[in-house]
C-alpha cells in the first residue's frame, strides 16, 4: 500500500512540475500580450477594443487579466503580471501618485507619463479626448423648467431641489465641498445616498431632481431624462483615458504602441458615452459592442 502511495504521489508531483513548465512558458510566449482591465463595464469595453486591435496587428492575446478591482489592477501592472490596461489621468495623478489636484487635462497626462516612467517603468500611451470625469446632471424636464444649463445655475435653486449622491462625494475634496468652494453653498432640500442605476431611476420616475454622474454614463445618452450640466468653472480634475503599457513590452513589441495609438484619436467622450450606453441602457453584449466599434473603423 505504501509504494502504491507513493508511486501516486510522484505520478501527481511529476504532473504538476510538467504543468508548472507549461505555464511559465506559455505566460512567457513573446506573442503573447496579457490586456488587463477595471471591473466595470467602460474599461471592460475599452479592454476588448484593445485586444482586438493587438489580435488585428498579429499578435495573441490573454484576457485573462480583465475585470480586475482598481485596486488590484495597477498592482497586476506593476508586478508583471498583466502587460497593459485602459488608465484614467485622474486616477494616475490622485489615487496612484498621491498628488495634488490639477485641472489642466495636458498638464495632468505630461505629469503621469513622466511620473509612472521613472517610478514603475510604465508608459502612457497617446493621450485622447474621451474623457470620464465627475459631473452634476439634472432631471432635463426640471432644467428646462427653471433655465438651468450649468453649474452655477444650479447654485441658487439648490433649496428647492432633491439631491441624490455617492457618500464619498458628499465628503471628498474634489467632491461637493469642491463645488461649494467654487460656486457658493448647495443648500439642498433632501440629500439622499444611492447607488449609480438607482440614482438614474430617482430621476427618470421624479423621485429625485440632482444627481452626481460621471460624463460617461449610459444613462445620459437618454437625453430625455438627463441633461449633464456645464462645468462652467472647472473644478474637478481630468480623467482622460490612455492606454498604459509596461516599458519592457515595448521594448520587446514596438507594434504594440503602434497599434493602441491607431485608436487614440477615435477615442472621445461621446463615444464613451455610445458605447456604454448600447452595455448599460440596451443590454448588449460587451463583447458585440466593441467588436462592431472596432470593425466599423476606417
Amino acid at each position: 500500500m505504501k509504494k502504491k502511495w507513493l508511486k501516486f504521489v510522484s505520478t501527481v508531483l511529476a504532473a504538476f512540475i510538467v504543468m508548472s513548465i507549461s505555464t511559465a512558458c506559455s505566460s512567457n510566449n513573446d506573442d503573447v500580450i496579457r490586456v488587463g482591465s477595471k471591473d466595470f463595464t467602460e474599461s471592460l469595453i475599452i479592454a476588448e477594443i484593445y485586444s482586438l486591435a493587438l489580435e488585428a496587428a498579429g499578435f495573441t492575446v490573454d484576457r485573462t487579466g480583465h475585470n480586475l478591482s482598481s485596486g488590484l489592477v495597477h498592482t497586476a501592472i506593476v508586478n508583471g503580471e498583466i502587460d497593459l490596461y485602459p488608465e484614467y489621468t485622474g486616477t494616475g495623478l490622485l489615487t496612484v501618485l498621491g498628488l495634488p489636484l490639477m485641472t489642466n487635462p495636458l498638464e495632468v497626462y505630461e505629469l503621469v507619463k513622466r511620473e509612472y516612467d521613472e517610478r514603475f517603468q510604465i508608459t502612457w500611451l497617446d493621450f485622447t479626448q474621451a474623457h470620464n470625469g465627475q459631473g452634476i446632471v439634472i432631471r432635463t424636464e426640471l432644467a428646462q423648467e427653471l433655465g438651468i444649463v450649468s453649474i452655477s445655475d444650479l447654485q441658487p435653486h439648490a433649496h428647492q431641489l432633491r439631491f441624490v449622491s455617492t457618500a464619498e462625494f458628499l465628503d471628498r475634496e474634489d467632491g461637493l465641498p469642491a463645488m461649494v468652494a467654487a460656486f457658493g453653498p448647495f443648500d439642498f432640500y433632501s440629500v439622499n445616498i444611492m447607488g449609480g442605476g438607482a440614482r438614474y431611476e430617482a430621476l427618470r420616475t421624479n423621485a429625485a431632481d440632482v444627481s452626481v454622474a460621471f460624463t460617461t454614463d449610459g444613462h445620459l445618452y437618454n437625453a430625455h431624462y438627463y441633461t449633464l450640466l456645464v462645468e462652467d468653472i472647472v473644478i474637478w480634475p481630468p480623467y482622460n483615458l490612455v492606454p498604459i503599457v509596461r516599458n519592457i513590452v515595448l521594448e520587446e513589441h514596438p507594434g504594440v504602441a503602434d497599434a493602441l495609438n491607431r485608436l487614440a484619436p477615435h477615442f472621445n467622450t461621446s463615444v464613451l458615452l455610445h458605447l456604454n450606453s448600447q452595455v448599460i441602457v440596451y443590454g448588449r453584449d460587451i463583447q458585440e459592442v466593441a467588436r462592431e466599434f472596432f470593425e466599423a473603423l476606417p
